[in-house]
C-alpha cells in the first residue's frame, strides 16, 4: 500500500517513522516544508499521484491557549485543511485516518468514560476546531478513521513529560493541578495501534496482490493508555521515575488562569477500538516507562533539540 504521513515531524509523525521501519508498505512522510496541507490542490496531487491507498493525518495545531489568540489559523489547520484532506481520499478512494481529541468534550458534566457516541461540547477555540474537523471528514463522505486521544507525549517534541522532567530537576518545589483527570498516551503506543489498523483495514486476497476495505471498520474511536489519572498524579511519577526529588504538590485549576476551560474529566472509553481491531493496550506507568528508557538513551547518543 502506498500510505501518506502529514505532520510527520511531530510527536506522532516521528512515532510512525519508527513503528513503519520494515513495512511492506510504502510510507510517504510530509511536514509543512514538503506539503502544505492548507494547500488544497497540492494535497489532491500528492494523492492523486503518488497513487495513495491511506492518508494519517497528524498535523494539528495543538497550542490549546494561543488558540483563543488565533482561532482563524486553529480552524484552518484542524478543520479546513482537514477537509482538503477528506475530499482527496474521497476523489481517490483512499482512507483517512485522522487524529481528534477529548477537548471535544470540554465541557461535559460527569465522571464516566467518554464514548464515541456522546454529544460533543467544546469549550475554547481549539477544541471546536478540532470537532470542526471531524465533521468536515463526515461531510464528505470518505471512508475514514477518527481517533480521538488525549495527553499525548513522547521523546519528541514539546510535551508534559518532558517538561516535568526539566522543572523537577531544576526547582524544589511545584504546584500541578489535581482536578483535571484524564489518562496520558505515549505517542508510540498509538502509532503502533495505527499500523495495526491499516493492516486490519486490508483484506487479503490468497495470492497477496489484491485487497478490499472493510466498510464496517469506519468511524469514530476513542484511544489512550489504560487507567485514571490526574495531571497531578502524572507529574509525580514523572518525578520519581526521572529521579528528581522535587516537593510537588497538588493544587486547582483556578490557581493557573487559562483563556480556555480544560476538560475537567476526559477518560476516553477504549472498548470499541479495542473490540473491533482486537488490540490490548498498555498501562499508563508502562508506558511512562518505556518512554523514559527511550529518552534516556536518545538523549546519550543523539541529544534533542
Amino acid at each position: 500500500m502506498n500510505i501518506l504521513v502529514t505532520g510527520a515531524n511531530g510527536q506522532l509523525g516521528n512515532e510512525m517513522r519508527i513503528v513503519s521501519k520494515g513495512s511492506p508498505d510504502r510510507y510517504i512522510f510530509t511536514d509543512v516544508e514538503e506539503l502544505d496541507i492548507l494547500d488544497k490542490n497540492a494535497v489532491m496531487d500528492i494523492v492523486k499521484n503518488e497513487q495513495i491507498q491511506v492518508v494519517v493525518n497528524c498535523a494539528a495545531y495543538t497550542n490549546v491557549d494561543k488558540a483563543e489568540d488565533e482561532p482563524e489559523m486553529a480552524e484552518k489547520l484542524n478543520a479546513t485543511a482537514v477537509g482538503y484532506l477528506a475530499e482527496a481520499c474521497k476523489a481517490n478512494d483512499a482512507t483517512l485516518i485522522h487524529i481528534s481529541t477529548d477537548y471535544v468534550f470540554g465541557g461535559n458534566e460527569g465522571n464516566t468514560p467518554r464514548k464515541e457516541d456522546e454529544p460533543a461540547n467544546p469549550t475554547g477555540a481549539y477544541g471546536r476546531s478540532k470537532l470542526h474537523g471531524e465533521q468536515a471528514i463526515q461531510k464528505t463522505g470518505c471512508k475514514h478513521i477518527i481517533i480521538r486521544t488525549a495527553w499525548l507525549y513522547s521523546e519528541f517534541g514539546h510535551n508534559f513529560v518532558k517538561t516535568m522532567l526539566k522543572l523537577t530537576a531544576e526547582k524544589d518545589n511545584l504546584n500541578v493541578v489535581f482536578d483535571q483527570i484524564g489518562t496520558p498516551t505515549y505517542a508510540l503506543d498509538l502509532a503502533e495501534t495505527i499500523l495495526k489498523i491499516i493492516h486490519n483495514l486490508q483484506k487479503k486476497e490468497d495470492n497477496y496482490q489484491l485487497s478490499t476495505i472493510n466498510y464496517q471498520l469506519f468511524g469514530v474511536y476513542h484511544f489512550s493508555n489504560e487507567g485514571v489519572i490526574s495531571w497531578y498524579d502524572f507529574a509525580k511519577e514523572i518525578c520519581e521515575l526521572g529521579g528528581n526529588k522535587c516537593d510537588i504538590q497538588p493544587c486547582h485549576s483556578d490557581e493557573f488562569p487559562s483563556k480556555v476551560r480544560r476538560p475537567a474529566y476526559s477518560v476516553l472509553d477504549k472498548t470499541k477500538i479495542k473490540k473491533t481491531f482486537n488490540i490490548s493496550i498498555p498501562y499508563w506507568k508502562d508506558s511512562l516507562r518505556r518512554c523514559l528508557s527511550k529518552y534516556r538513551y536518545a538523549s546519550v547518543v543523539n541529544p534533542f533539540p
